[in-house]
């Protein structure tokens, strides 16, 4: 069985700064026995990470639609896992206004990373929390779970104004904001022909690796990738760059694209 002194040396092993900035996607089982189970995986990061800023996705773009269109950040739960959404009571903790694709953020620097979330009108715009994780030099975890869950990706697609991955219409979305107001939020949301791009986006993890730009590892029993933000956004910027449709399948990248 896992302890928190335990989870700390892998987090440190894999090659986490404590300053860093650092966004989580997790798979809380794939950790195995941990002591008090979920709660101390989530003290070993805050403990570790307390001169950083340590961020989790708390999406819920699974609920939120035409048919249930208010977003409340102060009670609407996440749809990606229980870390994320014990997460969010931890004290401190501040999460974005984005309807759809919130994150929840501790630490330094944490309610203006958050800040100004909800003012795009794409799932992940350049001037919300993806973009800002470029700016900041973040790092991304995949504990866990594969590149499938990276929704930085799908900034990287947006930014590159690649087409027919948004919708053409706007749903209209609503956010509750902490101090009661109501905000009317237009929002495009993900869509492509090719059905859901980010499942091939695990087709990136072996340019990242010989790039440089992730290095695997474990936390616990979980097979974990860490990736470095702005790595994965340029070279996917290239590839996409020789082919807008880079994710339209599972179809691996070409070797002679990365490989010297």
């Amino acid at each position: 069985m896992y302890t928190k002194t335990d989870l700390i040396n892998f987090i440190s092993d894999i090659g986490i700064k404590r300053d860093d900035t650092l966004l989580i996607h997790s798979s809380m089982k794939s950790i195995g026995e941990v002591e008090n189970r979920a709660d101390t995986v989530l003290d070993a990061f805050i403990e570790y990470m307390k001169p950083g800023l340590l961020i989790f996705p708390t999406h819920t773009w699974a609920k939120i639609n035409d048919k249930y269109p208010v977003f409340n950040p102060l009670t609407e739960p996440s749809c990606v896992g229980i870390l994320s959404n014990l997460f969010l009571k931890r004290p401190g903790v501040v999460r974005s206004w984005h309807p759809t694709h919130s994150v929840a953020a501790l630490g330094k620097d944490a309610a203006s990373f958050v800040s100004g979330e909800e003012l795009g009108d794409t799932p992940c715009p350049r001037t919300g929390c993806m973009g800002k994780l470029y700016d900041r030099k973040a790092k991304i975890l995949f504990l866990g779970c594969s590149l499938k869950s990276n929704t930085f990706l799908h900034g990287v697609e947006n930014w590159n104004r690649i087409p027919g991955r948004l919708t053409d219409k706007h749903q209209k979305l609503k956010i509750i904001t902490p101090d009661g107001r109501i905000i009317d939020k237009p929002l495009r949301r993900h869509y492509s022909k090719f059905g859901d791009v980010s499942k091939n986006y695990d087709k990136m993890e072996a340019p990242f690796i010989y790039a440089g730009i992730a290095r695997k590892g474990y936390i616990g029993d979980a097979a974990s990738v860490l990736c470095d933000a702005v790595g994965m956004a340029d070279l996917t910027s290239s590839f996409l760059k020789r082919n807008p449709d880079l994710f339209a399948d599972a179809s691996p990248v070409q070797e002679e694209w990365y490989m010297k």
